[in-house]
């Protein structure tokens, strides 16, 4: 039940900034990317998704606009499955600095001090995965991963998710060297 608590958490968070995203991907070298034409969600496994049903939705109306934009048409019988996961790390940062030292000086004699003061920082760095699935062979032909911060900032949940949605996307298809 707290995974099921965290991931919701995770993308009610939105990023930082569009900036901040930092993208990957890999594909099979194989593949001719030129022969998809259509797409179609893969149900089965964004269901098993652990987020709101809200966050799923607007994770994938941004990927249906990237995809439309790409030329690509939505079917009933469709060349590319697509789906989704997530996943998130909270991270803790501590740093020491010195700063108080010296004498104290008041009622009395205070022998010297020396301390260190300490930084806590906590954020949350959230991963969103895209899969293009050939739908024929039942195969992963393509894989996009975004990794960024993520902040409670719930002002532009829409548009930072398309934001995250269009830097992976825009890996597809992959330039063949």
């Amino acid at each position: 039940m707290k995974t099921i608590k965290f991931l919701s958490i995770l993308i009610t968070f939105l990023l930082a900034s569009c900036s901040a995203v930092r993208v990957n991907s890999d594909y099979e070298k194989k593949t001719d990317f030129s022969v998809y034409k259509t797409y179609a969600f893969h149900k089965t496994g964004i269901d098993k998704v652990e987020i709101s049903d809200f966050d799923k939705k607007r994770i994938l109306r941004s990927i249906d606009e990237e995809m439309t934009t790409k030329g690509f048409t939505k079917s009933e019988t469709p060349d590319l499955l697509i789906n989704i996961n997530t996943k998130a790390e909270k991270n803790i940062n501590v740093s020491q600095f010195n700063a108080n030292y010296g004498y104290g000086w008041g009622l009395g004699w205070n022998p010297p001090y020396w301390g260190a003061n300490y930084n806590i920082n906590t954020n949350t760095e959230g991963t969103l995965i895209i899969d293009l699935i050939d739908a024929k062979k039942k195969e992963l032909i393509w894989q996009g991963e975004g990794v960024g911060y993520l902040t409670k900032n719930t002002d532009k949940k829409d548009e930072n998710i398309k934001c995250f949605v269009t830097h992976i996307l825009a890996q597809y298809p992959p330039v063949k060297k």
